[in-house]
């Protein structure tokens, strides 16, 4: 399989192939409009990156004709220069506004006569109040999202690249004595570089990108990242990760590894985590369902003895950001389908020996996976000379 790695902004067919999908969903849905709030769907949407602030932005998405923003006036030239596609602009002044002159008069404006209007699960209060009882809670974007494009897919290839740059940076960087905020920063800059590099023009407000290693010391704690001053020690297990977004598209790789030797306690986690790794990949397959993915991976490590240092799922969604649904968990009913882009990385914790944990980016294809994230991962490769 093979896609060239992109990084550049969508072009007008791609996004417009997006509306056309979603007001299809919306027609079958019976529905009149949609109605997005969340800063993520209306960038897939539109290529525009906002912040979520006190002045609100609101896509309307008509089940026929283009798309029409409210947004506040200050906004307009930029999103005017970051926009692809179709799109009819509703400015308003300020936020807040004297009546009748804000945002929701705006608002009622462009969904006078519309009787039905779908909205985000997570719209917030003030917006699904002001649509007066049209509204019914859908989740047509977030099923669009889960299915990635070629475009997408060279788009995530990109992402991997730079993830893997930095965790190439990252396991350069650290040695015994070495603090992590070291580390942290020679990798995040080199992530940073080549993204802005690349493209000058990146969005910043859809870019982030971040590299660094945990020292064995927290690595029980896998989110554990409130000192940045603790050295790295010979032996491990040390957890080195890149992950975020490159210009709009998440991807993320994390390898357990050791510096100098491999003490004898984390030799067995290891081997097993890796087992559990093996069955996610032969698993996680067209047709298959998210549940039964995850629900495998656990008994394995349940029988082998960690029923108590299971922390979290097998994988979580990658797209226009490097964490979202659909899910490779207990629980998530859905069915795996070619074009979603998944993590795989289940993870073993033992408070008195370290985390053990290895995460790829990996794409469904027609048959079977592909893993966009191929740094080494094996014992050997991951025992680094000091």
């Amino acid at each position: 399989m093979s896609y060239d790695p992109i990084c550049t902004p969508p072009e007008a067919p791609e996004i417009n192939a997006r509306r056309i999908k979603a007001q299809a969903a919306l027609a079958e849905a019976g529905l009149d409009a949609l109605v997005l709030f969340n800063p993520d769907n209306i960038f897939y949407m539109t290529n525009f990156a906002n912040f979520v602030h006190e002045r609100p932005f609101v896509l309307i998405l008509p089940a026929k004709g283009d798309p029409v923003f409210v947004m506040p006036r200050l906004e307009e030239p930029h999103v005017r220069i970051r926009s692809v596609g179709a799109l009819e602009f509703a400015p308003y002044f300020e936020f807040p506004a004297p009546e009748g002159a804000g945002w929701d008069t705006k608002l009622q404006e462009v969904l006078s006569g519309v009787a039905s209007v779908g909205i985000e699960a997570d719209c917030p209060r003030f917006l699904s109040d002001a649509l007066e009882g049209r509204e019914t809670v859908c989740q047509i974007i977030e099923d669009l999202r889960a299915i990635k494009s070629s475009w997408e897919i060279s788009r995530h290839h990109y992402s991997c690249d730079v993830m893997m740059l930095g965790l190439e940076e990252l396991l350069t960087q650290c040695k015994p004595g070495v603090l992590a905020m070291t580390a942290y920063g020679a990798a995040s800059a080199k992530m940073t570089q080549k993204m802005f590099s690349d493209l000058p023009t990146a969005n910043i407000f859809s870019t982030d990108l971040k590299a660094g290693a945990q020292p064995q010391k927290i690595t029980h704690d896998p989110h554990n990242f409130t000192d940045f001053f603790i050295p790295f020690t010979e032996g491990g297990p040390h957890v080195a990760l890149a992950a975020g977004r490159a210009n709009g598209y998440g991807a993320e790789v994390e390898r357990t590894f050791f510096l100098g030797h491999v003490p004898e306690a984390a030799k067995r986690p290891f081997d097993v985590m890796m087992e559990a790794r093996a069955l996610a990949y032969d698993l996680a397959v067209p047709g298959a369902i998210m549940h039964d993915v995850d629900a495998a991976v656990n008994a394995l490590l349940r029988k082998a003895g960690y029923r108590d240092n299971l922390l979290h799922r097998t994988g979580h969604g990658f797209g226009v950001t490097g964490h979202e649904g659909p899910f490779l968990a207990e629980g998530d009913m859905r069915e795996i389908r070619p074009g979603m882009v998944f993590s795989i990385e289940p993870g073993i914790y033992l408070p008195e020996v370290g985390g053990f944990r290895h995460s790829d980016t990996v794409l469904i294809t027609e048959t079977g996976n592909h893993n966009m994230t191929t740094y080494p991962d094996t014992l050997q490769s991951l025992t680094l000379a000091i």
